[in-house]
């Protein structure tokens, strides 16, 4: 038996937060038949920063919703840290989505009554964490992305990029294992795009797994890994951000 590279090297591959195996997604029947996700293979191993890329209708968004639990594949099998949540019944997948995943989205959906601190509050409430305890931590994570002197502000008395990072500190504040992010600048201006993709990249570098869905080259670019999808395939497992473009005009 032939020892592997990181055998030889001394070292352990790092484990897998997401494995997708033989994932396929079809919608409709017959002549209305589409297939979504055509048997889709993919890993992202703990710590790994990368961009979903793919023309629309490609299948990016799609996995973006297998990935999160939002929605179950046809057939294959999904393993979430190990743990196979292809099935899992609706409460189930429910708790999942709150406890190990943080979600981020390109339209911030802050509650517009709550203060800042209130709104990155809320997951820690569903998950049944101590009053003070959620407290502590939505104000920590605020910290963390810069919102320390707008905890109390409503978001309408936030700009779009501050609005963002309120919803980055709610998606942090249950400790999850992954960041999906789902075209995270797309209703922001270029600099405060490029303030949010820093952050991204801030919080990977400590640790955390991100993945992104983006139809933007510029904003992939930042991420250490892109995953490019077409027809419902994943055709490239590990596009070079120099390669992007030349992706965009083959697709």
């Amino acid at each position: 038996m032939q020892m592997s590279d990181f055998q030889k090297q001394g070292a352990l591959p790092k484990p897998a937060i997401v494995r997708l195996e033989d994932i396929t997604k079809v919608y409709g029947s017959g002549n209305a038949e589409v297939r979504a996700l055509d048997d889709v293979h993919l890993i992202v191993e703990k710590g790994e920063y990368g961009a979903i890329m793919g023309a629309s209708g490609s299948g990016k968004s799609t996995a973006m919703n297998v990935i999160g639990c939002l929605d179950r594949p046809t057939s294959g099998r999904y393993y979430l840290d190990n743990l196979d949540v292809s099935q899992l019944a609706d409460a189930e997948l429910a708790t999942i989505r709150n406890r190990k995943i943080g979600f981020v989205f390109q339209q911030f959906h802050l509650l517009p009554q709550l203060t800042a601190l209130e709104n990155a509050i809320l997951p820690a409430i569903y998950a049944g964490v101590s009053s003070q305890e959620r407290r502590d931590r939505a104000e920590e994570v605020l910290i963390r992305v810069g919102l320390k002197d707008r905890m109390n502000n409503k978001p309408t008395q936030l700009s779009g990029g501050q609005q963002q990072r309120v919803a980055i500190a709610r998606a942090l504040v249950n400790n999850p294992l992954l960041l999906l992010a789902d075209e995270p600048t797309g209703a922001l201006d270029s600099r405060t795009t490029q303030e949010i993709v820093d952050l991204f990249a801030e919080l990977n570098d400590t640790g955390i797994t991100v993945i992104m869905v983006t139809h933007e080259p510029d904003v992939a670019r930042f991420a250490k890994r892109i995953i490019w999808f077409q027809d419902g395939q994943v055709i490239h497992t590990n596009l070079a951000p120099d390669e992007i473009h030349a992706a965009l005009s083959r697709a």
